[in-house]
Parts: C-alpha cells; structure tokens; sequence
C-alpha cells in the first residue's frame, strides 16, 4: 500500500483507504494498560482518526530521522527487550517457525537453523542485537534464533 504524502500529510481519503488495509491505529499499537495510561480512550473517534494520520505521516517522516539523531530513541532500542511464553505446542523451530506469544506478538524465524525441545517450559525473551537484529531465546535451554516480528 502506498501513501500519498502532501507536505508531510497523507491526505484523508488515502488514509482512510490504507487504514482498512493495513495501519492498525494508535489502539492496536499500543499495549491496552499504555493506551489508557496516555488518556486515549477518551478521545473521539474523530480525534483518534486525526491522531492515526499524523502517526503515519510521522512514521514516514521524522521517525526514522530519530533513530539516527536522538539518544533516547537509540536508548530506547537498545532498551528493548521482550519476556513472554511461546503459546501452544511449543517443540523447539525448524527453519521456518512462527512464534505466537501470550503479550499477542506474533515472531517468524529469521536465520537457518533447528533446535528440537521436549519440555514444558515456553518462556523467550527477545532482545535487540548490536547490529540492529532481534534474537529469540529460549529461556530453559539457552537456544537461540534470529527473529523477525510479523504483527505490529
């Protein structure tokens, strides 16, 4: 999907399309606790609309400036660091796993590579590597595997 930027605005009508499509809103980016924490339940749905607009043109823009330019963005990325349990029949990864997590997450397999588990206990955490990467662990055994989130 491509949006139509108009100095730094995607216009309504392109928003509105690309909203159905594929930008989940400001409520499904963030967590339901950090959405009323920020107070955003209590805007109209007109508001939240203006909102998701001026998200998009941000992301597009600025935010990516950001990650080279602020230290608290490249803080906070270095920051990032996931604990959850792999939900479901959780056997180890075999070249192609999708990782469904209890927070809703949704991680696939990024690198070549196998690990078989036999056990009971599914906890990850995924982290940021140095060079940018996300890598999951499993927790029990100490594997681990490069991962690529799939859901926003």
């Amino acid at each position: 999907m491509r949006y139509l930027l108009s100095l730094g605005l995607v216009t309504v009508a392109t928003f509105a399309s690309a909203q159905k499509d594929d930008f989940p809103g400001i409520e499904n980016l963030m967590s339901p606790q950090d959405y009323r924490a920020a107070g955003l339940h209590k805007l109209s749905p007109a508001e939240r609309e203006a909102l998701d607009r001026w998200l998009v043109s941000y992301t597009a823009g600025e935010a990516q400036a950001l990650r080279h330019s602020s230290e608290a963005v490249k803080q906070a990325e270095q920051d990032i660091r996931i604990e959850a349990k792999v939900t479901g029949d959780f056997r180890g990864w075999s070249g192609d796993t999708l990782f469904a997590l209890d927070n809703g997450q949704l991680w696939r397999q990024r690198l070549d590579g196998r690990f078989a588990y036999n056990g009971d206990d599914t906890r990850v955490v995924i982290e940021k590597n140095f060079f940018g990467y996300f890598r999951l662990v499993h927790v029990a055994s100490g594997a681990a595997i490069g991962v690529t989130r799939v859901n926003q």
